[in-house]
């Protein structure tokens, strides 16, 4: 059995809708994945849907963006109520925040730069939630850069003269939230280093000392020495670990099921989630 539990849609920053993310993952020979927009469950439905339509089981999740000390985390949520008040209200703030400062970072870039808000919101679906990668689009139809990666080296990294922070909450805080609505938090990427700075293990062992479950640690951007840390970490935690793509279609060179998650760990989030269930065809 092949499980990706880490897929992005057009219902945050991924490049195909979630039906098409569905097809592709059916393509990719996939029996499971999950669905996992960044601070929105919008795309559940759709997905679901087309999960039933194409005979794949459906993990219903959720990315949601956190920070600890200026540092980013990323934290993802399995089979939760995507109705609970707590995180439901936590995840508003969230997406108002990315929205404010994806609308200053184009102010600041429209100074040097023929890119203007209107420009941006070509590139976002209806109730999406607003991210970088689509002022990087916006930059790239406008010929100013050739790839979102060119957009994020060039004008969009952390530290540019036109980043611009948002409002995130605290990581232990929303391991805290989305157990209170029934689901499991795993942390994505944890020890990445190539995409910047990353926390150090006390933070990881807070997180799971307020009920975070595993850690994402077969993923591309871990090297090989991140990867056994990472596995060390997790048994003498208590966590289980996961194997991802973080798949974002067309945005991201990751391909789908390239990282997978051993079938046991996938028994081990349903007998733990009281929010949702894996949908099955």
């Amino acid at each position: 059995m092949r499980i990706d539990l880490h897929t992005h849609s057009t219902a945050s920053d991924g490049t195909q809708p979630p039906a098409g993310v569905v097809s592709s993952a059916a393509l990719a020979g996939l029996d499971v994945f999950a669905l996992t927009d960044h601070d929105t469950t919008t795309g559940w439905d759709e997905a679901a849907a087309a999960a039933a339509y194409h005979g794949i089981e459906l993990v219903r999740g959720i990315e949601i963006s956190c920070q600890h000390q200026g540092v980013s985390i990323h934290l993802l949520g399995y089979l939760q109520d995507p109705t609970a008040p707590g995180l439901l209200e936590e995840l508003v703030r969230s997406r108002q925040g990315r929205q404010t400062r994806a609308q200053r970072m184009v102010e600041l870039l429209s100074q040097d730069l023929q890119l203007h808000w209107d420009d941006v919101l070509e590139h976002v679906d209806p109730g999406a939630t607003i991210g970088r990668p689509h002022i990087a689009d916006a930059l790239v139809a406008k010929g100013i850069v050739a790839s979102r990666y060119e957009a994020f080296a060039e004008y969009l990294y952390t530290g540019s003269p036109y980043f611009v922070p948002h409002y995130a909450p605290d990581p232990v805080r929303a391991v805290r939230l989305v157990g209170e609505a029934g689901g499991v938090a795993v942390m994505a990427h944890p020890f990445a280093s190539k995409r910047g700075r990353v926390v150090d293990d006390a933070v990881i062992e807070a997180m799971a000392s307020a009920g975070m479950a595993g850690l994402e640690v077969h993923h591309r951007d871990h090297s090989g020495d991140e990867v056994r840390h990472g596995v060390d970490l997790a048994a003498s935690l208590g966590l289980f670990v996961t194997g991802s793509s973080d798949y974002h279609g067309v945005g991201k060179s990751n391909l789908l099921g390239e990282n997978t998650t051993d079938p046991s760990v996938l028994e081990q989030i349903e007998g733990l989630a009281t929010g949702a269930k894996v949908l099955r065809p």
